[in-house]
This record gives structure tokens, C-alpha cells and sequence, in this order.
């Protein structure tokens, strides 16, 4: 899951960062209110949940709220603020927020909000993914490969979850290298240009060390594919 972090305290953002990535969310920070609406209108990333200051340089959090519920965006808004009354509560509310924590708080509190924000958003509620003969489950970062006598159940890193993942909500359709990169690797990051195919050969190897034919294809010059068409073994 990808989440869109927009806090210009520095020391805040770091930490709450580092909570959500050992979280196992890809996280996009940025400090500046403006450069987070452009964020949010490339089409090429879909983030899962955006938290966001209230008082920020460019737009205001608010603003970005308000922006979004125009735009009939669904898009799960936590947003943080030091403002404790109740009047900048329903402020906060009323223009888009789904769910308000005031600061300071700890870094369990926050956590478990966006667990329950999950909980609420429909298209977020899903505990597994299957596609073919893979089955996705979220709730312990596994793959289940159906086969003909037997199921192989396979342990995947953050990384090799959330590319199997992409692949999968994408089955049977060419994604582009840049693709795979701009969703799934955060876009402050110094990623080079090796490290998706470098992430598909671990993967493709993990399938493999189990016998299994993980049926990602290259399309060379193109891209990869997960073929859903052909059977896992």
C-alpha cells in the first residue's frame, strides 16, 4: 500500500516515514502543500491513503482536502494538525478529512488510525488477492500457488509482495519498467533504472526454487506480463 505523507516538520516527517516504511508502506513524503496536489494528480500513482498536515507552505491541508472531495476523490485523508478545538475539528471534518489526530501523538496511535481508515474504505477491506492460481494474502505476506496435487504456500519480502501484487491487478497486461517503478518505489527515492528488473529475477528465483513457473514473461522492449493464461508449474 502507498501512502502520500505531507508534513513540513522535518523531524516529525522522518519519523512518521520511518514508522509507515517499516510498515511495509511505500511512502511519499513531501513538505510542501502545492507539490503534494501535483503529486496527487499524476495519474500514474495510486496512493492508498494520504496523511496531512494541516499548516503547510503552498496549500494548506484544508485545501487539499477541499480540493480533492471536489475533485470526487474517495482518496482516505487522516489529517494532522495541533489544533485541538472543536470547532478546527469539524473544520477539519467538514472539509474532507476522514479522521483527525492532534498533535503530539505516538506513533501507535497513528498507526492503528490507519488501520481503522482500512477497515472503513471498502476497496481497502480485502484480506487476500487471487488472480489464476495465485492467492495473495495480506495478512501474512504470503503467495499460494494452486497446483494440480498440491498447494505451495511461498514467503515474500515487502518488496516482492507489493511487485507480485502490481503484477497481479494487472494480470495478462504489459507494464512498463517506469511503470513499476513510479508505483512501487517511493518518488524521492534514488532507484536506478536496474533495480525493477533486478527485483523480477528475485522473484522469478523464489518461484523457481520451488519448482513453480511464476509465469512472469519480458516483453522485450516493452515491458513484463503476468500470463494468468498459463498455469503455475
Amino acid at each position: 500500500m502507498r501512502i502520500l505523507l505531507v508534513e513540513d516538520e522535518p523531524d516529525l516527517g522522518t519519523a512518521i516515514a520511518k514508522s509507515l516504511t517499516r510498515e511495509r508502506y511505500i511512502v511519499d513524503w513531501l513538505q510542501d502543500g502545492r507539490e503534494a496536489w501535483d503529486c496527487l494528480m499524476q495519474l500514474e500513482v495510486q496512493y492508498t491513503i494520504a496523511v496531512i498536515d494541516w499548516m503547510l507552505p503552498g496549500l494548506s491541508g484544508i485545501e487539499i482536502c477541499q480540493q480533492l472531495r471536489k475533485a470526487q476523490s474517495a482518496l482516505p485523508i487522516l489529517m494532522l494538525t495541533a489544533r485541538d478545538s472543536l470547532t478546527d475539528r469539524v473544520t477539519g471534518l467538514d472539509a474532507g478529512a476522514d479522521d483527525y489526530l492532534v498533535k503530539p501523538f505516538g506513533m501507535v496511535e497513528l498507526l492503528a488510525r490507519l488501520r481503522a481508515l482500512q477497515r472503513r474504505s471498502p476497496q481497502l477491506q480485502s484480506q487476500s488477492l487471487q488472480v489464476g492460481a495465485l492467492t495473495l494474502d495480506y495478512g501474512t505476506s504470503t503467495v499460494k500457488v494452486s497446483l494440480p496435487e498440491t498447494v505451495l504456500t511461498l514467503f515474500l519480502t515487502a518488496k516482492e509482495f507489493q511487485l507480485l501484487e502490481y503484477l497481479m491487478k494487472h494480470a495478462n497486461q504489459i507494464v512498463s519498467s517506469d511503470q513499476i517503478r513510479n508505483q512501487l518505489w517511493p518518488i524521492n527515492s534514488d532507484s536506478s533504472s536496474n533495480v525493477v528488473a533486478a527485483q523480477i529475477r528475485l522473484l522469478r528465483r523464489k518461484f523457481s526454487d520451488q519448482g513453480v513457473d511464476s509465469a512472469i514473461e519480458t516483453v522485450h522492449g516493452l515491458g513484463y506480463r503476468l500470463n494468468i493464461a498459463r498455469s503455475p508449474g
